[in-house]
């Protein structure tokens, strides 16, 4: 009998189902999906819960095995698939330098782009539902750490205590990228892979939020970015699933949130 389709639960705008879909298109993996609309809370439903108690996507099924944590599942994908593009480094000093990359993701990146993500556009996304609505989605989160994050975000939006220090940890980002790549095209060796992938969401999701001066200023990450963007994995898992509601809502309070990132970038 043959195998069934490796299925992912995704949502269209999610940086961390966008770098998932991003890997099994560039490797031209064939795989069916399941959106999920993770503001009217799809993925809090029991039948989700089951999948990923964590209540976030992605999740992949593939053969009824059960994958979740975005960074883990790009390293199943490479795994599962070795046969077609190769997206993990070569020689292991670049294969940890990859891991490092990711791991910098995990450990407080990802949270960061939630926060400025949040605090800019998507708070406005909330307050337009009625209230009831927005404290039982919040009561239903099961990380009590984001919940907090997250009220904090959408209450007071760029005024939140956690935005400056949110803006601060992409600037340290940004100069870390910049100071990486005046020595190679790529993050983590002389080829594309899984640490570039990872990435390629949260940049444009940048770009998009008003950080895109900063991206200029650095010529390195600016090319770097333009690399990933071309990127046939970059261009059918992101670029195409890109929402055009969210896009006009970036678009219209970027203005305002670059002009505070700029502030703050500039220390003052």
């Amino acid at each position: 009998m043959a195998s069934k389709l490796p299925c992912l639960y995704h949502s269209d705008m999610s940086v961390c189902a966008a770098k998932v879909r991003s890997a099994l298109c560039e490797k031209s993996i064939p795989w069916e999906g399941v959106r999920l609309d993770l503001r009217a809370g799809d993925a809090q439903r029991p039948e989700y819960v089951r999948l990923n108690p964590n209540q976030v996507v992605p999740t992949l099924v593939d053969n009824g095995r059960i994958i979740i944590e975005s960074n883990v599942i790009l390293e199943y994908i490479e795994d599962r698939w070795p046969n077609t593009v190769n997206l993990r480094p070569v020689h292991p000093a670049d294969i940890a330098m990859m891991r490092l990359w990711m791991k910098r993701l995990d450990d407080g990146v990802h949270a960061a782009t939630g926060t400025v993500s949040t605090c800019i556009a998507f708070r406005h996304q909330f307050l337009a539902r009625p209230p009831q609505a927005l404290q039982a989605w919040l009561d239903n989160m099961a990380d009590a750490e984001r919940r907090t994050r997250v009220r904090a975000a959408i209450e007071h939006g760029m005024e939140a205590a956690q935005f400056k220090q949110a803006v601060q940890r992409f600037v340290k980002l940004l100069d870390d990228f910049e100071s990486t790549l005046c020595t190679g095209v790529w993050l983590a060796g002389p080829d594309y892979s899984l640490a570039d992938i990872a990435y390629s969401p949260y940049m444009i999701r940048l770009e998009h939020l008003g950080f895109d001066d900063l991206i200029a200023a650095r010529p390195h990450v600016a090319a770097w970015a333009q690399r990933l963007y071309a990127q046939p994995g970059y261009v059918a898992g992101v670029h195409k699933f890109m929402d055009a509601s969210y896009l006009a809502l970036f678009e219209r309070e970027r203005p305002a949130a670059r002009q505070c990132i700029n502030k703050i970038a500039a220390g003052v």
